[in-house]
C-alpha cells in the first residue's frame, strides 16, 4: 500500500510539472510608447530597440523556439539596424582618429561597431521574446494588420 502511495505521489508530481501551463510573471511587460513619443530617427539605437521590442512581442506568441523567433525579429528590423550602422560609419568618417576596431567590453574579443550592433540586436530580440513569453505580454497596437512602428521604419 505504501509503494502505491509513493508511486501515485510521484506521478502526480510529474503530471503537475509536465502540464506545460506557465503562469505569467507580473510586471515584466514593457509598455509601448505613444505615437508622439517614438524615438527620434537620429537615435539609431533607440529606433532599433523600439523595432525589436515591437516585433519581439508580436512574434513571441508563435510556437517556434525563442531563438528562431528572435532571429525573425532581427530580420524584421534590418532597416533600422542598417541605418544605425550607417550613422556609426558616418560618425567614424567625420572623426578619422576614432578606432574602428577594438576589444569588446563584454568579452574582450576584437570587435567593430557593426559587429557590436548586430550582437546588440540579437541579444535584445531574444530578451524581448523571452520577456513577452514570461509575462504573457501583448504585442503593440496594430495598424492595417501590421505592428505600429515609427514612420521612419
Amino acid at each position: 500500500m505504501r509503494n502505491i502511495l509513493i508511486v501515485t505521489a510521484a506521478c502526480a508530481g510529474l503530471v503537475a510539472c509536465s502540464g506545460g501551463e506557465r503562469r505569467p510573471v507580473a510586471g515584466v511587460c514593457k509598455p509601448f510608447p505613444e505615437a508622439a513619443a517614438q524615438p527620434a530617427a537620429t537615435d539609431g539605437a533607440a529606433v532599433l530597440e523600439d523595432c525589436l521590442h515591437r516585433w519581439g512581442y508580436t512574434l513571441a506568441a508563435g510556437p517556434d523556439d525563442a531563438g528562431a523567433v528572435a532571429d525573425a525579429a532581427v530580420a524584421a528590423c534590418t532597416a533600422p539596424l542598417t541605418r544605425w550602422n550607417q550613422q556609426s560609419l558616418s560618425a567614424a568618417a567625420t572623426a578619422q582618429d576614432q578606432a574602428q576596431e577594438g576589444l569588446s567590453l563584454l568579452t574582450g574579443e576584437p570587435s567593430s561597431p557593426i559587429a557590436a550592433h548586430a550582437r546588440f540586436a540579437a541579444d535584445r530580440a531574444l530578451f524581448y521574446v523571452a520577456q513577452a513569453r514570461a509575462g504573457a505580454c501583448k504585442g503593440p497596437p496594430r495598424r492595417d494588420g501590421a505592428p505600429m512602428t515609427s514612420p521612419d521604419k
